[in-house]
């Protein structure tokens, strides 16, 4: 199977380009905009915390983390923790970054709906993403169309969950741009650095449904479930 020419050329390749492509267009793309100091001279933490208070929000705590580009907002804890590239950096990269977790710390507030979804999602996906995946290689692998579709089953919440996060990310994003210039903590000359920081990130989102969508894709109509014929 891992040498079927229809996953290396479907699946394999376009998911290591896409991956690879995103990833690397992110990390370029923050380097850049991590030399360029904030004319308000605030740091990640600090935008975040004017973001969220300006929102009316009072009850979300900014931390530090490890790690490069780790950051995220926990609503479990109403935790937005901000890497160290992030946190304590008064550059446009750092609050363009720490504006979109603001964003997505502002999406509970609002009880965003895609964001509550992505949160529902999360326990089955993860499930999905192991013993999905597993039961679609070794149907495949030993023709057991029974236990490829109820592989697919699994992994298609890892598919929904790959989708729905696509209209959190982009909306936290769009939300970080246009208040953070609102907010006045970058200025119209550095909101355009903020943007590109972060449709870069949005690849990386991008990138992973559509390997998601493929590997489905590929397992189904590998054993006969989509149009394919079985082998």
């Amino acid at each position: 199977m891992f040498f079927d020419p229809i996953y290396m050329l479907l699946v394999a390749l376009p998911t290591i380009v896409l991956s690879m492509g995103a990833s690397a267009l992110t990390k370029s793309t923050f380097k850049k905009y991590s030399r360029q100091r904030a004319s308000t001279g605030l740091t990640g933490a600090d935008a975040a915390r004017q973001m969220l208070a300006r929102a009316g929000i009072t009850d979300v705590q900014v931390v530090a983390t490890r790690g490069y580009l780790t950051d995220h907002y926990n609503p479990m804890n109403k935790t937005l923790a901000l890497s160290e590239a992030t946190y304590a950096q008064p550059t446009v990269s750092a609050i363009g970054v720490a504006c979109h977790e603001a964003g997505h710390a502002i999406q509970h507030a609002r009880s965003y709906a895609p964001l509550w979804a992505r949160s529902m999602l999360v326990p089955v996906a993860g499930i999905g993403s192991k013993i999905g995946l597993y039961a679609m290689m070794i149907g495949a692998a030993f023709s057991f169309t029974g236990l490829v579709g109820l592989g697919a089953l699994l992994f298609s919440a890892v598919v929904a969950f790959q989708l729905v996060t696509l209209p959190v990310e982009f909306d936290a994003s769009a939300r970080a741009k246009k208040l953070a210039f609102e907010f006045g903590l970058v200025s119209h000359q550095e909101r355009e650095g903020v943007s590109k920081v972060l449709n870069a990130a949005a690849l990386t989102y991008v990138a992973a449904a559509a390997s998601s969508i493929l590997t489905l894709l590929y397992f189904l109509f590998r054993s006969g479930l989509l149009g394919g014929r079985r082998d």
